[in-house]
């Protein structure tokens, strides 16, 4: 059987730890013997990182521009820990923090749904979506240890000189301070991707924050996507039969509880980054989830919404086996492949992507799966399977199915 051709390059970001076996390994059993496959690679792993100063995730966030098509590792976000354990020569930022901010956009994740695994809440009976904005908060957040007594003040300086600042705090004594931003432009493209993706997938959609707390910031997303959706999309959505609220945080994850899903769930970004692993890990594991940066201009970034999976490396590097679950890569390597193959025209991507997807899906229906899920599926004489011959298992499907 010939390859599948590939006309226009994927960008391939490389990561960290586990994830970066599991990489090297979908690619060289499930990908390269079906495809010629056809990348821009950027080593993302926090050695090259500190090596070219981040550059590296500078530049591939530019191919993405570039391309218009990214698939990324999992990668680490350094802590004090990992500076000390890698000799770094300073805390390098979220790389998937830098990715967003030069690409802008929302980043929309979905349990990837198997029978045999029910949800924790058992009233969830269709997947529900995070769309996450991808820009600022706490990922682009300065900070500050404070030494002693002191004041700390927000100082904004206009072109013109003049000056607006409020206080922060009074400290009497050590402590720590944080500041946040975010950009109205920005925002303005989280609400109209939210909207957007929400009648292409005709959800209903419910946008959270804590603006009774945050009388500006998040008040401000909360008037901007109002203001957006009576413009532009208030119509739309009631031809379509769907909806559009905003909620508390509290309250929606109260809500969210006692929901039957089927919804879009749009979050601030750090919001959207915690709720996510929740949902993921209440549908089933934190290994079955999709996660896609889609940009208003027309850029696309699949990722693993997960880890680098710490624990597991250890394990693999002392040579003792593993159990890793690589389904949401999996899924990321085909959300790319799928989105290349309809941006070139090319349907015999689209097709082999489709074919991945169900194969991985039914090599776990059929009984055979990683740890993680033999452990709370509802399946009965399952076979458990180590990383390796897991995905060998996924190939073997393929290869019928092909």
């Amino acid at each position: 059987m010939s390859k599948i051709a590939m006309t226009t390059p994927i960008v391939e970001m490389d990561g960290d730890e586990m994830t970066r076996i599991l990489w090297q390994l979908i690619k060289d059993e499930l990908l390269t013997p079906f495809i010629d496959l056809n990348t821009e690679y950027y080593d993302l792993g926090l050695v090259h990182r500190n090596e070219t100063n981040d550059q590296v995730t500078v530049d591939s966030a530019h191919a993405t521009e570039k391309y218009k098509v990214a698939v990324k590792c999992a990668t680490i976000t350094p802590n004090a820990a990992r500076v000390e354990e890698y000799g770094l020569k300073e805390m390098w930022k979220s790389p998937n923090g830098t990715i967003r901010a030069i690409l802008d956009g929302t980043v929309f994740r979905a349990p990837i749904q198997v029978k045999g695994i029910t949800p924790c809440v058992r009233n969830w009976e269709k997947p529900i979506t995070i769309a996450r904005h991808a820009y600022g908060d706490v990922y682009k957040a300065s900070e500050m240890k404070i030494p002693g007594a002191g004041k700390v003040e927000l100082v904004y300086t206009a072109e013109d000189g003049s000056t607006e600042k409020v206080l922060v705090h009074e400290f009497d004594g050590p402590g720590i301070v944080q500041g946040m931003h975010n950009l109205n432009g920005s925002i303005e493209s989280f609400a109209r991707s939210c909207f957007t993706y929400a009648l292409d997938t005709k959800q209903t959609l419910w946008f959270a924050s804590k603006d009774t707390i945050s009388k500006k910031y998040d008040h401000t997303f909360k008037d901007i996507f109002q203001e957006i959706f009576d413009a532009e999309f208030k119509e739309k959505f009631d031809a379509a039969g769907i909806e559009y609220f905003y909620t508390l945080i509290d309250d929606a994850v109260a809500r969210v509880m006692k929901s039957k899903g089927g919804f879009i769930w749009a979050c601030k970004n750090y919001d959207g980054d915690v709720m996510s692993d929740m949902l993921s890990s209440a549908f089933g594991s934190l290994a079955m989830m999709t996660s896609v940066l889609v940009s208003p201009k027309g850029y696309y970034e699949f990722e693993a919404a997960h880890g680098t999976v710490q624990r597991h490396y250890y394990k693999h590097l002392k040579g003792e086996e593993t159990s890793t679950n690589p389904v949401a890569t999996i899924f990321a390597w085909t959300g790319a492949l799928r989105k290349r193959g309809e941006l070139d025209g090319n349907n015999e991507l689209i097709d082999f992507a489709a074919k991945l997807e169900k194969a991985t899906i039914d090599t776990i229906e059929g009984g055979t799966m990683t740890k993680d899920l033999a452990l709370i599926t509802e399946l009965e004489n399952v076979t458990t399977l180590n990383t390796q011959d897991f995905i060998k298992a996924i190939r073997t499907t393929l290869e019928s199915e092909m």
